[in-house]
């Protein structure tokens, strides 16, 4: 080992994968394919928990705001397993299917109503999930290697 190279490096892991030089190897088709499919399963996992919070997140239990707080625990969840699945990429794509499917429902319909209103649970709802997004995106990235 010389003396740049230290146990559990990069350089180590390539060895053990037969590339002493630490290089990556170049993608195939069924990487490409499964990149492209996590990422996609991401955009909709946002969606569908964006639209189920949006739909929820008005919910009260005595008096407490227990659809906003279980909503936002969700979105939280779903960002950190989004980061932790494959990285920034699904990270993104989970955070796109949520905003879109929040900002969906949020305008106003035929009839007149309002999923979102401009209320606090409403203002809560859209910018604290923004935040928990921007949150997981900062996470140090120690959290989430295989080690």
């Amino acid at each position: 080992m010389s003396g740049d190279q230290h146990p559990g490096t990069r350089h180590e892991a390539a060895a053990a994968h037969g590339d002493a030089s630490g290089a990556r190897r170049p993608r195939g088709a069924a990487d490409v394919l499964g990149v492209l499919a996590r990422t996609l399963l991401a955009l909709v996992l946002g969606a569908v928990l964006g639209a189920l919070g949006t739909v929820s997140h008005l919910t009260a239990w005595e008096g407490l705001p227990a659809g906003l707080v279980l909503a936002l625990a969700l979105t939280a969840s779903t960002a950190v397993l989004a980061r932790a699945w494959a990285g920034y990429g699904t990270l993104l794509a989970a955070a796109v299917g949520w905003l879109v499917a929040v900002q969906a429902l949020s305008v106003e319909g035929p009839g007149g109503d309002v999923l979102v209103p401009a209320t606090v649970e409403g203002l809560v709802w859209t910018y604290g999930g923004l935040l928990l997004w921007g949150v997981a995106a900062f996470l140090p990235r120690r959290w989430f290697a295989d080690r």
